[in-house]
């Protein structure tokens, strides 16, 4: 009996010690964007980008990202709110298939963590950010939630390799159509 005591005593003790020794904060959803173009930069917040998709009010920031776009807003905030519905199971066997592999080690040029060092650090959080962000739209996705799902505080938006993309792709609904279209009617009939 002293013994049981006793033992459950330390096995308490090391889980209450164990918090303040090895104090590891939980990942925290993205908080802003640094859009980096060349030596310039500018960053904005998650929560006003989606206040701008929700409602059409935006910062002197995304204002002045907008004038560069050349882009109408109603435009841009369409694209921002536009959900692609997709379900927890076909998304994760499309991260992981060999096409939505390419098409993350590409896209992670483009959007990664601050300091990733390899692309398989940007592919990784690219994953967690597509299941984290369709867990929040509830079995549907759009930018805004792969923001809020994105594991690091700060994303960064390369707009250098966003460029060499486009110069090779026509149009952006091009690149939607087959990556939402084609692959995923494969991967629903498996």
């Amino acid at each position: 009996m002293k013994f049981s005591k006793l033992l459950i005593i330390k096995i308490i003790f090391i889980l209450i010690s164990s918090q303040f020794i090895f104090n590891v904060s939980k990942a925290k959803a993205a908080e802003e964007i640094k859009i980096v173009y060349s030596l310039f930069s500018r960053t904005i917040t998650v929560n006003s980008l989606k206040k701008f998709a929700e409602e059409g009010n935006s910062t002197k920031n995304i204002k002045t990202i907008l004038k560069a776009t050349g882009s109408p807003n109603d435009e841009i905030r369409s694209v921002l709110k536009k959900d692609f519905e997709i379900p927890i199971t076909i998304a994760s066997k499309l991260v992981y298939s060999e096409i939505g592999n390419i098409f993350l080690r590409r896209l992670s040029s483009i959007i990664h963590p601050p300091r990733a060092s390899d692309e398989k650090t940007g592919m990784l959080a690219l994953r967690a950010s597509i299941v984290q962000g369709i867990k929040l739209g509830n079995g549907k996705i759009n930018l805004i939630n792969f923001f809020e799902g994105y594991p690091t505080k700060t994303v960064i938006l390369d707009v250098n390799a966003l460029s060499k993309v486009m110069n090779k792709v026509e149009s952006i609904s091009e690149l939607f159509d087959f990556f939402t279209n084609s692959p995923l009617d494969k991967i629903k009939t498996n």
